[in-house]
C-alpha cells in the first residue's frame, strides 16, 4: 500500500464534509475490501459480486447526476453534472461489463442481478436527498463516492501485490482522467454550496445537516464494501 498524498482539489467545503465525517471515513477509505484489493487477498469472488453489484448502483448513480441537471441554475452547473453522466455512462460503467464479459457474465444478465439490501439503501438515500433537497443537499450525497474512489486509487497506486485484474480497477481510480472528474465536481460544489450558503458556508444553519448527509453517504459506502465480502462467502 503506498504512502500517498491525500489529493487537494482546492474545494473548502468537501475539505470540511471530509474533516465532518471524522474516522467514518478512514474506515470507507482503508475497508478491509480496499486493502485486499491492493495486496490481493481479496477473494475473487468478493470482487465479481461487487462488482455485480455496483453496476446496478452507477446506474441509480447515473440517475442522481442527471437530476442534478434538474436541479442545476446555471449552465455551467448543468454542463458538468452532464459531463459527469456521461463519464459514468460510458467509461466507468464499461470497465464492469468488460470485466464481468471476461468472468462470463453478460450485461443482460447483470441488469437483471438481484440488487442487494446494502445497494438499494445506499442509492435510495441519494435519490432522495435530490428529491427532497436541493442541489447541494444532492452533491453533498453524491460526493463521498466521487471523491473516496479516487483517493482509494491514489492509496493503493503503488501495491505491488495485487492481481492483474484489480490492478485495472486500481488504475482507473488513479488515473488523470478519473481526477479531472473531481476537479469538475469539487469547482461545482464550490460554486453551489457560495451561491446557496454565502461566504461563510460553515456559519450558515444548513452546515451541519450537510455534513450529516455526506457522513450517512460514507457510512453507506463502508456499508457497500461489508456486503462485498458477505456475497463473496456465500455458498
Amino acid at each position: 500500500m503506498s504512502r500517498y498524498i491525500i489529493p487537494d482539489y482546492d474545494s473548502p467545503i468537501f475539505d470540511g464534509w471530509r474533516a465532518a465525517a471524522g474516522e467514518n471515513w478512514s474506515r470507507y477509505i482503508e475497508h478491509e475490501f480496499v486493502l485486499g484489493l491492493g495486496n490481493g487477498n481479496l477473494p475473487r469472488e468478493a470482487f465479481i459480486a461487487y462488482l455485480i453489484q455496483d453496476y446496478i448502483f452507477l446506474l441509480h448513480f447515473s440517475r442522481a447526476w442527471a437530476m442534478a441537471i434538474v436541479k442545476a441554475e446555471t449552465a455551467t452547473q448543468m454542463r458538468t453534472a452532464a459531463a459527469t453522466v456521461n463519464a459514468l455512462i460510458n467509461e466507468e460503467i464499461q470497465l464492469h461489463v468488460q470485466i464481468c464479459a471476461r468472468e462470463g457474465i453478460t450485461e443482460s444478465q447483470l441488469l437483471a442481478a438481484d440488487e442487494m439490501a446494502e445497494n438499494i439503501a445506499y442509492t435510495r438515500f441519494v435519490i432522495d436527498s435530490g428529491l427532497s433537497g436541493d442541489l447541494l443537499d444532492l452533491l453533498a450525497a453524491l460526493a463521498p463516492c466521487v471523491f473516496g474512489y479516487h483517493e482509494i486509487g491514489l492509496l493503493l497506486a503503488d501495491s505491488k501485490d495485487t492481481t492483474p485484474l484489480y490492478r485495472e480497477w486500481i488504475d482507473t481510480y488513479r488515473d488523470a482522467e478519473y481526477r479531472a472528474v473531481c476537479e469538475s465536481v469539487a469547482l461545482l460544489i464550490e460554486d453551489v454550496a457560495h451561491a446557496k450558503l454565502g461566504d461563510l458556508p460553515q456559519s450558515n444553519p444548513r452546515w451541519e445537516r450537510l455534513c450529516q448527509r455526506f457522513e450517512t453517504a460514507t457510512r453507506l459506502e463502508i456499508d457497500f464494501w461489508q456486503m462485498g465480502l458477505r456475497l463473496g462467502q456465500r455458498d
